[in-house]
């Protein structure tokens, strides 16, 4: 299985998630929206796969270069 781990460009707050664990992942496609210094910021897929893992929650505090989801790039 080859794993792509997604990380956040930006330290932050989750404000919402958009992907669910199982669902298809296109490249470029939004994973998560972080609040970073009052602006929303897209956390997209660098590929295309499945999600596997989901590593945050919504309201949680994300740090830059921080893990928050797992994609199986096998799996497209």
């Amino acid at each position: 299985m080859k794993r792509k781990e997604i990380k956040s460009e930006v330290s932050g707050k989750v404000w919402k998630i958009e992907a669910a664990v199982g669902d298809a992942i296109e490249e470029d496609a939004t994973i998560l929206i972080m609040e970073s210094m009052k602006m929303e910021i897209p956390i997209s897929s660098t590929e295309a796969g499945r999600m596997l893992e989901i590593l945050v929650k919504e309201d949680e505090s994300v740090t830059e270069g921080q893990v928050i989801a797992v994609i199986d790039m096998d799996d497209v």
